[in-house]
């Protein structure tokens, strides 16, 4: 039986570019967004990875470890990657995320038709029992459950009092992120950029 993610756990999915930045995520245990790329919410229980081209013939377009999540910190890429001391971007800001140690799915999640993935969120109870990312999508019944997950741990774990001016504007991203999502899973799209 599979510990993690845990039934109720609340994921997000997120596109780990290249083989060492799995390496990373297993050895040194973190995982880097850019600050200006990041989802609305990254304070989250669990990291979901999706591996594009990047990873190879066997390995490509699919999820195949999920991680618990420690904790988050704002930091500059050149504090992460110090040897990147040059990078275009070295000082810009990016979230760390802290992980436990990664666990392979039993069964590893396949892109189907899906292959281009940024970032989106998902639940507990989906990932264990996903066969393609589309498997993945909250239904529309659920929405507003999720929604409400979401808020909640953006309040709490972001330490942030969600002023009310600010309540419409988020319900309105929220409905903006299902009806892209669900679209594209009912037209079977092969490409979903949700930020």
């Amino acid at each position: 039986m599979m510990d993690v993610p845990s039934l109720n756990d609340l994921v997000l999915v997120c596109v780990i570019p290249q083989p060492r930045d799995l390496e990373i995520a297993r050895v040194l245990g973190w995982y880097r967004i850019p600050l200006k790329h990041a989802p609305k919410v990254i304070y989250t229980d669990c990291l979901a990875f999706y591996q594009p081209a990047s990873f190879g013939k066997e390995h490509r377009w699919k999820i195949e470890y999920i991680a618990k999540v420690r904790g988050v910190e704002l930091c500059r890429r050149i504090d992460l990657l110090r040897e990147e001391w040059d990078h275009p971007r070295a000082n810009e800001e990016y979230y760390k995320i802290s992980l436990d140690d990664l666990v392979r799915l039993p069964k590893p999640i396949s892109a189907g038709t899906w292959k281009r993935i940024t970032f989106f969120y998902t639940g507990g109870d989906l990932i264990r029992n996903a066969e393609t990312i589309q498997d993945l999508v909250i239904d529309h019944e659920n929405r507003r459950v999720f929604e409400g997950i979401i808020r909640e741990y953006r309040s709490k774990y972001a330490d942030i009092q969600i002023a009310n001016e600010d309540e419409q504007k988020i319900s309105k991203e929220f409905v903006e992120y299902f009806l892209q999502i669900n679209a594209a899973s009912k037209q079977g799209i092969d490409q979903i950029d949700l930020e």
